[in-house]
């Protein structure tokens, strides 16, 4: 009887379910980080041991996906990620579509931009598509005024009028927040601002719209693993949990002119 008993728990053993599946997903903080913990639970039910590590910069993440020590990532929009890959050679593609943020131009000095003096300094992202962006707010504001037909890949040399003589300061992206009150305007990602509570995300002077699906943050893999079921699971969970809408608007103070569902448009 004891040797039966041994027999059928070493069966239940062998035959039992199935170890989760992990994917490891890069993050940065605020709501794209809290938004994918969100999704832990649902993940595990469905079978996925869901690791999610947080990452204070956009570089890192990119070498962690190449390197394999992530199998995800999610903090990066598709110019962004194709810029990355020309600098870098990454073998990196999206995966799949998440949330469209609102970016604006940020003063807390400064009711607008009539009001901006002389030799002010404007704090702007370092890297080359975020800091296109910018530009195009700040000469949408007409703070400034770039070369024809830069777009979004324009740069600082790209500025042909500067009439108030602005410095620029380049900064981390998700860092732009905490030096705000430091400069008279600032480029500003409402999901940090709410993170970081330091002020008013919905106080932009100017905001660049969420109609480009464009600048919808994605998910990443490796080419390798793109077609990984588990990885699919992911994304498709991610985009119709309702746990996670309600981490995405709570991420963005409730204010639906800061975001949009990307993958709904």
């Amino acid at each position: 009887m004891k040797l039966t008993a041994l027999l059928s728990a070493l069966f239940l053993t062998v035959t039992g379910p199935a170890l989760a599946e992990t994917v490891k997903i890069g993050v940065v903080p605020g709501v794209y980080g809290d938004s994918v913990a969100a999704l832990v639970p649902e993940a595990k039910a469905a079978g996925i041991d869901l690791q999610v590590i947080e990452f204070s910069d956009w570089t890192t993440p990119n070498e962690a996906l190449q390197a394999g020590d992530l199998d995800l990532n999610y903090f990066q929009h598709v110019p962004f990620l194709t810029n990355a890959i020309k600098q870098k050679g990454y073998d990196i593609t999206p995966v799949g579509v998440g949330t469209l943020a609102n970016i604006g131009i940020y003063s807390l000095k400064h009711k607008d931009f009539a009001s901006v003096p002389q030799d002010a300094t404007v704090a702007i992202a370092n890297d080359p598509v975020n800091q296109g962006r910018g530009l195009l707010l700040l000469a949408k504001g007409g703070l400034i005024k770039l070369k024809d037909g830069v777009g979004y890949l324009g740069t600082l040399d790209d500025i042909v009028d500067n009439p108030k003589n602005v410095t620029f300061k380049e900064v981390e992206g998700p860092q732009l927040a905490r030096i705000t009150a430091d400069v008279d305007l600032a480029l500003g990602y409402p999901h940090f601002i709410i993170a970081a509570k330091t002020f008013d995300p919905g106080s932009a002077l100017i905001f660049s719209g969420i109609d480009d699906k464009q600048f919808a943050i994605v998910f990443a893999a490796n080419k390798a693993k793109a077609d990984n079921p588990a990885l699919k699971k992911v994304v498709e969970l991610y985009q119709t949990s309702k746990t996670v809408r309600e981490a995405i608007d709570k991420g963005f103070a409730h204010n639906p002119k800061l975001y949009t569902l990307a993958w709904e448009k």
